[in-house]
């Protein structure tokens, strides 16, 4: 079975071609992302191979059911850029990895605590500019902190463990309290109580209509003064332009992302040698407090390696006529 993989990077060869040795699936590597201008590369081939910031649109999916694409293996779990309806109604079957290493994320959001907290990143350029001074490094013990995890699934419920040991008090929000996590002790609340008692709030939820902008101008202003808000999960659960207002008026202490709503035209890309086009991304780069990572949470060798592994298995499935057991299913 020959396969398109779009918005190709190295690492992306590397570990799909290990996955697939001895399997027959032949790789075609497209560098650049799956966009209605790019669709048409995927005219001969029967199924693709996606990640979170191609534009799987309706207009895009015409294209490739124009040509002999049947079925779109997406890389990763994320499957908000898929316009689902329309698959299913064009009869393309698109499947996902719903897990990788969840540890991957769950630590990368600590990571960001910590910097921001301690401010590793500012110290790091002192230290090799010769300037060994320590004001404006001041942090804070997390231990006895108060912090909010905004969804409990596997990656929050890892995120929460490791707060747990650093001795924080930890409150949750979901629609489905998680076991593990009230035997850990967090206390489920609802999620205006978690805005307004948090020190850390941390999200963990998925890109949904009713989670697109969870934290607006209206939940920040219910938020502790000066708290420290984590995104890991999906860009738009955060309304940017109410962050950077949140950031002005000291609402929001620091911030610390590792997606943005409009992260598609940007991130995975080497951008150093042109000039930033997003004009609110642009302003929230000029925040001494804010952190910004590029969806680089997920990429772990544990991460990349079970990726591939799963997308392949999806890949065989489809080829052989099998039901697809990582199949993402219209509501």
């Amino acid at each position: 079975m020959d396969v398109a993989v779009f918005g190709t990077k190295s690492y992306d060869r590397k570990f799909l071609e290990s996955a697939a040795e001895g399997a027959a699936i032949r790789w075609h590597f497209i560098e650049p992302r799956l966009t209605e201008t790019t669709a048409p590369l995927a005219h001969p081939f029967q199924a693709i191979c996606c990640f979170v910031n191609d534009e799987i649109s309706s207009d895009v999916l015409e294209v490739l059911a124009a040509g002999k694409t049947r079925m779109i293996a997406m890389r990763c779990a994320g499957y908000n850029n898929v316009d689902l309806p329309k698959a299913h109604e064009l009869g393309i079957q698109v499947a996902r990895v719903p897990a990788y290493s969840p540890y991957a994320v769950a630590e990368h959001a600590i990571g960001l605590i910590l910097t921001l907290n301690r401010k590793y990143h500012k110290a790091y350029n002192r230290i090799r500019e010769g300037d060994f001074s320590l004001s404006g490094l001041l942090g804070f013990d997390l231990n006895g902190k108060t912090v909010g995890v905004i969804g409990t699934g596997k990656i929050g419920q890892l995120f929460a463990r490791i707060m747990h040991g650093f001795g924080c008090e930890l409150l949750a929000y979901d629609v489905k309290p998680a076991d593990d996590c009230v035997a850990l002790g967090v206390q489920y609340v609802p999620l205006d109580e978690l805005l307004a008692k948090s020190d850390i709030i941390s999200l963990h939820c998925p890109l949904l209509p009713a989670t697109r902008h969870l934290i607006d101008d209206k939940a920040i202003g219910k938020l502790k003064p000066g708290a420290m808000v984590i995104n890991t999960s999906r860009g738009g659960l955060i309304d940017t332009r109410a962050a950077i207002q949140g950031l002005k008026n000291g609402q929001i202490g620091s911030l610390g992302i590792d997606v943005y709503e409009e992260e598609a035209d940007l991130f995975f890309e080497d951008k150093s040698e042109t000039v930033i086009q997003d004009d609110v991304f642009a302003r929230l780069m000029t925040f001494p407090n804010v952190l910004v990572t590029g969806h680089q949470g997920f990429f772990t060798q544990n991460a990349l390696q079970a990726i591939a592994e799963v997308t392949v298995d999806n890949l065989k499935q489809f080829d052989a006529g099998q039901p697809l057991t990582n199949q993402v299913k219209v509501d």
